[in-house]
């Protein structure tokens, strides 16, 4: 079974070959011209395949985008806010120029005119988009420093074997304990999921509803975010808890289930 350092370096080597794709099909809606110049270095063949898979960048991009920010945010999270300003339009922009023209601009196709004369245009958020793969392609590099900190990934290999485990537990009747053994890895994910935001919180054993109500008032978790967990951390206390209330295994089947996603997707 593959770990999760594996699936990092695999999804990232899928996300870098459709970004530059992706690039050459900005180039190619853009600047034809340029793009035939550059093709026309290599062989004819490899100049028709590459033709016949270019995506649609205003089809495919927003599936790209969402797919690299969740991996930037767990390998580079310092560089999160600079991968998303090259994609969202400044809240404070009052004029559009080359400068702050964004992705999002591009997918709208705005253009800036004074007259009949072209300001700026699509092309302008072709640089924006070559950062973006920069930032991309600095994260690949990070698996092979000695830098490179990969204790949360072997912790998220540790997580999905507990995981199995208490799926196991579950199939042989066994709801309390599975539901302990879920409770127990979304507790811990969650305390790591702070230890990353640097949160700190002044309890002695702070519980789930401790973690995810420091996460929701620092805004790393919305409302919405927050009941879901808080259901999973209902469902654990019946399991832990209760001795009149008995959990049922649909309940901790949800509770295993909710835990699986929250440690894939909430970092």
């Amino acid at each position: 079974m593959p770990s999760n350092l594996d699936c990092f370096k695999k999804d990232l080597e899928s996300l870098l070959k459709q970004g530059e794709l992706l690039l050459f099909a900005m180039y190619y809606e853009q600047k034809p011209k340029e793009m035939m110049l550059k093709l026309k270095e290599n062989d004819r063949n490899s100049t028709e395949k590459i033709f016949k898979r270019l995506p649609s960048f205003i089809d495919k991009y927003q599936l790209w985008y969402s797919e690299a920010l969740i991996l930037i945010k767990q390998l580079l999270p310092d560089r999160i806010i600079d991968f998303i300003s090259y994609y969202e339009k400044p809240k404070s922009r009052k004029t559009i120029s080359y400068e702050n023209y964004k992705i999002s601009d591009y997918l709208q196709g705005l253009v800036s005119s004074r007259g009949e004369t072209k300001i700026v245009g699509p092309d302008a958020a072709i640089p924006q988009f070559k950062q973006q793969l920069a930032i991309l392609e600095s994260a690949k590099r990070r698996f092979e420093s000695s830098l490179f900190d990969i204790r949360q990934l072997v912790q998220a290999d540790l997580f999905d074997s507990e995981l199995d485990e208490a799926e196991e537990l579950l199939k042989h009747g066994f709801e309390r304990a599975a539901g302990a053994v879920s409770g127990v890895v979304l507790e811990r994910h969650l305390m790591q999921v702070c230890d990353n935001h640097r949160l700190s919180i002044r309890k002695k054993n702070p519980s789930i509803s401790d973690f995810i109500e420091c996460l929701k008032s620092s805004n790393v978790i919305d409302t919405a975010q927050w009941r879901s967990i808080q259901f999973l951390a209902d469902i654990r206390n019946k399991c832990d808890h209760s001795k009149k209330d008995e959990p049922t295994a649909e309940e901790v089947e949800k509770l295993i289930q909710g835990t699986a996603e929250i440690i894939k997707t909430l970092f």
